[in-house]
Parts: structure tokens; C-alpha cells; sequence
């Protein structure tokens, strides 16, 4: 039986190996390294481990000094891997603490290439994953049995984690903090980062060439607005295209451009965010709150929050009630 993951983020340990990507490593010691208890986040004990405990290289040229040897990651909640080369060799006692974290049930999670490293050891098989782009396909031929989704920002599967290229890493990172502490807790994090606490679409809007805001095909940001302020509001693509001024064929074609996801699905998902913070901070009922994120019907609600979140909203409720502080 696959052990049920921690129900806290109270110890992570960054993996750094020689070339670590310093953004990559910055972008975990800004999410869980930066001590904001006195703003009332969670707090965490952050540890830049090596697999030795020495100092190792980074891909920027300067050295970086750890702050242990791999004994925190036999008890940290979550073990991260920055971005590392997909073809260096991976130490031995690094792979087998990755195995070790992920045999225990602690979430394990890479940002941009460093999914080589849990792919070294073993921990894609038969899981759903992802890295950048420019990666995925070496991925895919040197872990058949991984499932790699190749457009996916970022990949959660049970205990395992793993993100695209760079700036993914925060976008998982928050749906980790989101997972474990709920809607509020990493709504108010992006905010104190300045970053948004959900972005939808996927690495193809980053992949293809953008279309060029212009007098005469503006940018879909003002109709975007206008959607978040309106999800409880029926809405069909022609409606949206009307506000926009454009054909549903020429909307349909730049909402895709712009947030590399359909109408639809950009809307679904916007609606489930809403419908998990409506859960965890109101007493409202699932039929209400299938009402107000716009779903209508509770059986509309359950069905595509059961996609996306991986629980009933039922389930889900109970969940963070049972993680509340007393």
C-alpha cells in the first residue's frame, strides 16, 4: 500500500549536484527557503543538501556551499531536484535517497531537467510526468515506461512531482503549497511574489510563435477580466467573440495563442479554483457552491472537479477541514 503523503511541508531538502541551474534552486528557496512566518504562512526548514556535503559547481560558473550532506532528506516532507544536465552521471547515494523519499510517501518533485534525475532513479515509471520541452522527447527515449505529458507546465501524480522549464517550477510549487495548505495560503503566496497563483494552458503557447497584439487584433486580456469577474455567468464562445470583436473561429483561434488551452478548458479550470476556495474558507453547500463557481448543477461540479483535483468536492472539504489548526 502506497503511503499516504504528508499533510505538511514543515522539511524540505533541495538536492544540488554539480552544475545545479541557480534560478531553478532560487525558485525553491523562495517558496519554502524564506522564512514569512511573521506574516502567518506556514513555516518550513529548508536545507540545500549535496551528496557529500561539499561544495558543488553551478551552471552560472560561481561555487555554492550546501548546507548538509543527504541526512535531511531521509525526514524532509518534500525532496526537490533543480534543473541538472540530462546526461551527467547521478551519484549513487542520491539515487538512493530519491528511492528511499518516494518508498516513505514524501512528495518528490523536480523542476525543469531535473526529472533525469528521478528518472535515474526509477521513480517515472509508470507515472505521469513532465519537463521542458526541448527535453521531453531524450525523456521519453531514455524512460519508456514514463508517461510523459510534453505541454503540461507542470505534472502532479500522487507523491511525485515535476515541472517544465524554469519559471514552471513556481507554477508547481504553488499547486504543491496549494495542495497541502489550500486555495488562501498560495493565493496570498503568489501575491507576496508577484506572480499569478494559477496559470492555465500549457508549454505549446511558449513553444509556437505568439500573435502580436495589435490595433487591429488586440491582446484578449480586457475579455479574460471581464470572465473572472462573471464565472457563476453562463457564457458561450459566441458571446465571448462578440465582446471581443472578432469571429468565433478568430477568438477561438487567439484565445489558443494566448493561453495555449481552449475556451472551455481555460474556463473549467478557472471555475474549479473557485469552487476549491469557496470550499475551504465558506459552509456553503456543494449544490451552492456548483452555483456560484458557474457549474450550475452539483453533479456538473463533481464531475469535472473529480478530473482536476483528483477528489470529490465532498472529499476535498473534508480533507482541509482535517488540516485546519486547532
Amino acid at each position: 500500500m502506497t503511503p499516504r503523503p504528508p499533510s505538511t511541508l514543515a522539511s524540505v531538502a533541495a538536492i544540488a549536484l554539480n552544475d545545479v541551474a541557480v534560478f531553478e534552486l532560487g525558485v525553491l528557496a523562495e517558496v519554502f527557503g524564506t522564512d514569512r512566518t511573521a506574516d502567518g504562512f506556514p513555516a518550513h526548514r529548508f536545507t540545500v543538501c549535496t551528496a557529500d556535503g561539499g561544495p558543488v559547481r553551478t551552471k552560472s560558473g560561481f561555487g555554492l556551499t550546501p548546507q548538509a550532506d543527504l541526512g535531511p532528506v531521509a525526514e524532509a516532507d518534500l525532496v526537490a531536484v533543480p534543473a541538472h544536465h540530462s546526461r551527467a552521471p547521478v551519484p549513487t547515494p542520491v539515487l538512493d535517497a530519491l528511492r528511499a523519499a518516494a518508498e516513505r510517501g514524501a512528495y518528490v518533485m523536480s523542476v525543469c531537467s531535473g526529472a533525469f534525475v528521478l528518472g535515474a532513479a526509477g521513480l517515472l515509471d509508470d507515472r505521469e510526468c513532465t519537463t521542458h520541452w526541448r527535453h521531453a522527447e531524450q525523456l521519453q527515449r531514455l524512460h519508456p515506461r514514463a508517461r510523459i505529458r510534453p505541454n503540461s507546465l507542470y505534472v502532479s501524480d500522487g507523491n511525485l512531482l515535476t515541472s517544465a522549464g524554469t519559471a514552471a517550477g513556481i507554477d508547481a510549487c504553488l499547486h504543491l503549497v496549494r495542495q497541502v495548505y489550500g486555495s488562501a495560503v498560495a493565493t496570498r503566496l503568489a501575491r507576496r511574489m508577484v506572480v499569478p497563483p494559477h496559470r492555465d494552458g500549457g508549454q505549446a503557447q511558449y513553444v509556437e510563435t505568439p500573435i502580436p497584439s495589435t490595433p487591429e487584433a488586440p491582446t484578449l486580456e480586457p475579455v479574460l477580466e471581464w470572465l473572472m469577474g462573471h464565472l457563476a455567468r453562463p457564457v458561450t464562445v459566441d458571446q465571448l467573440a462578440a465582446r471581443a470583436g472578432m469571429s468565433p473561429r478568430t477568438f477561438a483561434r487567439r484565445f489558443r495563442a494566448e493561453t495555449g488551452t481552449t475556451p472551455h478548458d481555460w474556463l473549467t479550470g478557472q471555475r474549479v479554483l473557485l469552487a476549491r476556495r469557496l470550499l475551504e474558507e465558506t459552509r456553503l453547500s456543494v449544490e451552492e457552491v456548483a452555483d456560484q463557481a458557474g457549474f450550475g448543477e452539483a453533479a456538473t461540479l463533481r464531475h469535472h472537479f473529480t478530473r482536476r483535483v483528483g477528489a470529490t468536492p465532498n472529499g476535498y472539504r473534508s480533507t482541509f477541514r482535517e488540516r485546519a489548526p486547532a
